[in-house]
């Protein structure tokens, strides 16, 4: 969902060309109308005309609907970021993003919806996973974990957002976790917060 056309229809050509059926929506009017109904993911800008992405999580998670949400975001900060977490989106999203991140998202939040169990759940093993982090991925996966964007922690680190994405996807498969929202559980519950 986004009301930028051509942004909406490569991604949802992106996506189709790796195997996922999608439903183009300009807006989140038409999704609110049966949230009992949704399944699979949702992929959403977040600053949308009427009602933007972030109230259109909030409407959902009222009405009882966990389909998991993937928000994106071409002005992202760290409030927004938080309040989407606590909203329940599975990941944010900091446009311009590179193809495979959406791409992980969207997995991670279909694993997600399938209830799938997440990998190594143990604390003990996630620990061990986060020890043999490098130097620099603890350094992007501390910055994650305060909520920051890509683009704050290339700039606190003095790397370029791109250089943050990589890191960062490392730091999702080498920790196994499927999305953000897992991935603070996780470190909430090994008193890495």
């Amino acid at each position: 969902m986004d009301d930028d056309a051509a942004m909406r229809h490569s991604l949802a050509l992106l996506l189709g060309v790796f195997g996922h059926c999608v439903l183009e929506h300009t807006g989140a009017a038409t999704l609110l109308d049966a949230p009992g109904h949704l399944s699979g993911c949702i992929v959403t800008d977040l600053r949308m005309p009427v009602i933007d992405g972030l109230e259109m999580l909030a409407r959902l998670r009222a009405a009882g609907s966990l389909v998991p949400v993937v928000m994106m975001t071409g002005q992202g900060d760290i409030s927004t970021t938080v309040r989407a977490m606590k909203l329940g989106a599975c990941d944010v999203l900091e446009k311009p993003f590179a193809a495979a991140l959406l791409l992980d998202a969207v997995r991670a939040a279909l694993a997600v919806e399938s209830g799938a169990p997440a990998a190594n759940d143990d604390d003990a093993t996630f620990a061990a996973r986060v020890s043999r982090l490098t130097g620099r991925e603890r350094d992007v996966l501390h910055l994650v974990l305060r909520g920051r964007t890509n683009k704050e922690i290339g700039q606190t680190l003095e790397i370029s957002h791109r250089t943050v994405e990589i890191h960062r996807a490392r730091v999702m498969t080498k920790t196994g976790c499927e999305c953000v929202q897992t991935l603070v559980r996780r470190a909430a519950r090994t008193a890495m917060l």
